[in-house]
């Protein structure tokens, strides 16, 4: 099956400074592209999206311009690219300036699980948020499950913006909290532009003894809340390798959806995020 990974991260280290990294020693090295295409090594993935990983501000736009080239080149498969971007600030439009127009560059994150829940609420963040539809560009939700109301609100706020949930909320898969994550999840798939990653899931499961069906319950609420038509594939690699490999997670995944049917596995897999992304 094709596979189009809606969720990969690459940091270099000697280019870029990620303060968060520091608490990760498992984590705190390069994840370059030839690292990347060793672990997909094998599962035909023909596209990729790239995720900011929390870059310090200071090198928000040179990581943005450097992942932009990258995406240029034909030894990968880079097709689009998620900026980190501080819609919080006042700078921030023309920040967005400095990179809007380039055809691989897809949409903004702001991650907001390692924040004040105030950041994402306040006019501001909101303002520049419901601009990005201006720009021709999505935001990808990254929110602890507790946040979910915020990014609900924010939604709400925002009807012209296509959205991305990232990984499927942020569930405590390992201590198997469903509730009151399944009712936020339901109430945000009820607006119709928000799309939502089937990713994450494993690095937040018990990293020694995490089985598929111990991601069974959240893949499948999470499927039967947004429909197969806005579920997206995603590796969140090298993110995942806390718990698993990039093919473990594949395996898992397709274990878990496959009484579905190869059309409903195509699309979650491919086909959602060539239309959702607005990939080549």
């Amino acid at each position: 099956m094709q596979i189009v990974d809606t969720h990969q991260h690459l940091w270099d280290l000697d280019l870029f400074r990620y303060s968060w990294l520091d608490s990760l020693p498992q984590l705190n090295r390069s994840f370059r592209m030839p690292d990347y295409l060793e672990a997909a090594k094998g599962l035909n993935v023909m596209k990729s999206v790239h995720l900011e990983a929390d870059v310090d501000a200071p090198y928000m736009l040179d990581e943005t311009r450097h992942l932009l080239a990258l995406a240029h080149q034909p030894d990968n498969p880079l097709e689009g690219i998620v900026a980190c971007g501080r819609p919080e600030s006042k700078d921030f439009k023309s920040y967005l300036d400095k990179i809007a127009g380039h055809p691989k560059l897809k949409g903004i994150r702001r991650v907001l699980h390692t924040q004040p829940d105030d950041v994402g609420q306040g006019a501001t963040f909101i303002n520049n948020v419901a601009a990005l539809s201006g720009y021709g560009l999505s935001f990808d939700l990254c929110v602890l499950a507790r946040q979910l109301p915020i990014a609900i609100k924010l939604v709400s706020k925002c009807p012209d913006v296509v959205f991305i949930l990232d990984h499927c909320g942020v569930p405590q898969v390992k201590e198997r909290n469903l509730d009151p994550w399944r009712s936020y999840i339901a109430e945000i798939a009820s607006f119709p532009n928000v799309s939502c990653k089937i990713s994450g899931l494993v690095a937040y499961a018990d990293p020694e003894r995490w089985t598929a069906e111990d991601l069974r319950p959240f893949v499948e609420h999470t499927i039967a809340s947004f429909g197969w038509d806005r579920v997206l594939f995603g590796s969140d690699w090298p993110v995942c390798t806390l718990s698993a490999s990039y093919q473990q997670w594949v395996e898992a995944l397709q274990s878990i959806t496959q009484k579905a049917g190869e059309l409903n596995q195509r699309k979650l897999f491919c086909e959602n995020a060539i239309r959702v992304y607005r990939l080549s």
